[in-house]
């Protein structure tokens, strides 16, 4: 009977053990990300999950032009943020192209296929990017699609620009979400 208490407390010990050992893989494992709640129109294709989620903070650059009609307005010539991770870490840059390259070696370069009006109106508008162009070995090798949500400010001014500011250039502080999607494994 000593034998059969030993042993029941030695299959405790082991499933403790054993359940100590799955709770630190776990939280040392990096989590699942979710995709966003986004209006219909600029939703993920399915058969993609999303792999990376950044937040960026900089700023929408813009070009005082003229445009085909000869009106002068405030045209985006790229932006410029820093992207950090959920931890607030800086993994990354975002511009021209539109680019995304991270410290990891990785980058795409996208072209917008929809947007939506942001709930905030005087924020850029939300995205749906797809991607033209795959660089590097990283988390970003396989990205397929983008998200740009969750938008705070980077719109052009409403004045400042007419002919005698042709060329001008400006930044527009911004701040939004991105997710990156890939097929689902």
């Amino acid at each position: 009977m000593k034998r059969v208490g030993s042993t029941t407390a030695f299959i405790g010990l082991f499933v403790i053990l054993v359940g100590l050992h799955l709770a630190a893989a776990q939280k040392d494992a990096p989590a699942k990300e979710s995709a966003p709640d986004v209006p219909d129109a600029i939703a993920v294709p399915s058969g993609l999950e999303p792999v990376l989620f950044v937040h960026a903070s900089g700023s929408q650059i813009y070009t005082c032009q003229a445009g085909a009609d000869g009106k002068f307005s405030w045209t985006l010539k790229a932006p410029e943020a820093d992207l950090k991770d959920r931890k607030d870490k800086v993994i990354g840059e975002h511009s021209a192209g539109p680019t995304w390259k991270l410290k990891d070696g990785s980058e795409v370069t996208g072209k917008a296929a929809a947007h939506v009006d942001s709930l905030d109106s005087d924020s850029i508008p939300w995205l749906l990017v797809n991607v033209t162009n795959n660089a590097g070995k990283g988390q970003l090798a396989n990205v397929t699609t983008i998200q740009r949500v969750h938008t705070h400010g980077g719109k052009a001014p409403g004045y400042g620009c007419d002919e005698s500011h042709k060329g001008d250039e400006t930044k527009s502080d911004y701040k939004a979400d991105y997710y990156f999607f890939a097929p689902a494994k």
